[in-house]
């Protein structure tokens, strides 16, 4: 702890004070993983499902391009750059979302707000049709902005609520109710398009369904269980919260480069892998509909049994990474992403193949990230969560953006997904060969962190 920094005791936010919220509450911990169950509605029925395959038929009304201040934009690259946007605000957001909240007793308070925000412009995106392409292109980048900067400060909430040798456990059950919560909905969804003959009408409301369920859950679960703690450091006098955040920001990227090496190279790691894998969910379905012209009520079968298979290959991974630690897990994971990856570019032109693809795809989906969320929670120093988080949070759950750009140029240029999805490659093999070369058990040591028996 520096000099300028000083020690406050731990309190509990929603008990009496002075008293440290305990660990391992299995009811905090329930609370703080039903919001994966709230917000992977958004994630599943937004993103994944409908949101790029009708902003295609939106953009097919007016010839196939959506114009932007005078420039046309091909109909399968609109989507893929939305995102990159959106992330690129969220690069310089976040980092000093995490600062704020690392010294502040914030990070409840900053989730939810978030939270609530992201869940009521997915709720109006109810009202996108084909004069309001545009307009529902900023409530989808500004609802994507809400979604990562909440994810900060829940991710964050892990190293508190979980101690190191459960949290592979805790983060794969997160994501095991998160497919299952994000399934459900997709479930509901597929039963309105059923008794809908208005496709469009369907649509718009199953991306208001989405924000909807985010908002109620997080209501009901996550609001009521999570317990603020008190930081354990306190601004230098004369700082404010915006002000210090930056010069926190520029500290904290000098000591990972410094102090902190070994976590360095993993979190680069992650970056490029897990942009590869976020890019496969986001275009997959608009993939399918585009290019081999799948029926949109096959698309969300397909994607609602991804999400009740992933729920069995998360739990299933983190049972394999007991045995042969986590490392070793997603360098698995990662080479059965490349074999999907090189599949959909020379064997991809079926129904029957999409039903394949997508079944492989569950098995995989949740292990890599749910596994690399955890090792980098023990990578960290302590009580300075939210802010290495944010850095994490950067290219997590559908807030990379690298990988987008480059599907989006290549649709653009040559007029077709397919290359574009060969493309993709690139970033799982890197990944791999950085993640190999990159000592897990050194990094969680370099952070002042006891290193479990099985990495």
């Amino acid at each position: 702890m520096s000099s300028t920094e000083t020690a406050t005791p731990p309190f509990s936010g929603n008990g009496p004070p002075g008293l440290a919220p305990p660990v391992n509450d299995r009811r905090e911990i329930f609370g703080w993983a039903m919001y994966d169950w709230a917000n992977s509605a958004f994630y599943t029925t937004v993103i994944t499902t409908f949101l790029g395959p009708y902003f295609i038929k939106l953009a097919e009304q007016r010839g196939g391009t959506i114009e932007v201040f005078g420039l046309a934009i091909h109909k399968a690259a609109f989507y893929p750059w939305l995102f990159a946007l959106s992330v690129l605000v969220q690069v310089i957001l976040l980092p000093v979302l995490g600062a704020i909240a690392d010294f502040s007793s914030l990070k409840k308070h900053l989730m939810m707000a978030f939270a609530y925000a992201g869940a009521l412009c997915a709720m109006l995106l109810f009202w996108l049709d084909g004069e309001r392409i545009l307009f529902g292109g900023l409530l989808f980048m500004a609802a994507n902005i809400c979604f990562g900067g909440a994810i900060v400060f829940y991710n964050a909430f892990l190293p508190e609520i979980a101690s190191p040798d459960r949290r592979d456990a805790v983060s794969s059950k997160g994501f095991a109710l998160g497919y299952v919560g994000g399934g459900l909905l997709l479930f509901l969804n597929l039963v309105l398009f059923s008794v809908l003959s208005d496709q469009a009408l369907a649509v718009r409301l199953s991306l208001a369904s989405a924000g909807a369920w985010w908002l109620v859950f997080t209501l009901l679960f996550p609001q009521r269980r999570l317990r603020e703690r008190r930081p354990a450091k306190k601004l230098p006098p004369g700082e404010s919260y915006f002000t210090y955040s930056f010069k926190q920001l520029s500290g904290t990227l000098k000591e990972l480069f410094r102090k902190y090496p070994a976590t360095l190279k993993f979190l680069v790691a992650f970056l490029i892998y897990n942009d590869g894998i976020q890019t496969v969910i986001v275009v997959a379905n608009q993939f399918a509909t585009d290019e081999l012209k799948i029926e949109a009520s096959t698309g969300v079968q397909v994607v609602l049994m991804i999400q009740f298979v992933a729920f069995a290959g998360s739990l299933g991974f983190n049972w394999l990474a007991g045995r042969i630690g986590a490392k070793k897990a997603v360098l698995f994971n990662l080479l059965v992403w490349t074999g999907l990856v090189v599949y959909a570019y020379f064997f991809f032109h079926s129904a029957l193949q999409f039903w394949i693809l997508g079944a492989v795809l569950a098995l995989i989906l949740g292990g890599s990230q749910a596994l690399s969320r955890s090792l980098f929670s023990q990578m960290i120093p302590r009580e300075r969560e939210a802010e290495y988080f944010s850095f994490y949070e950067i290219s997590d759950r559908g807030t990379s953006w690298v990988g987008k750009a480059v599907f989006g140029a290549a649709a653009q240029i040559t007029g077709t997904q397919r290359v574009a999805v060969l493309s993709l490659i690139l970033f799982f093999v890197a990944g791999m060969v950085l993640l190999a070369a990159t000592d897990v058990r050194k990094a969680i040591r370099e952070a002042g962190n006891e290193p479990p028996e099985v990495i």
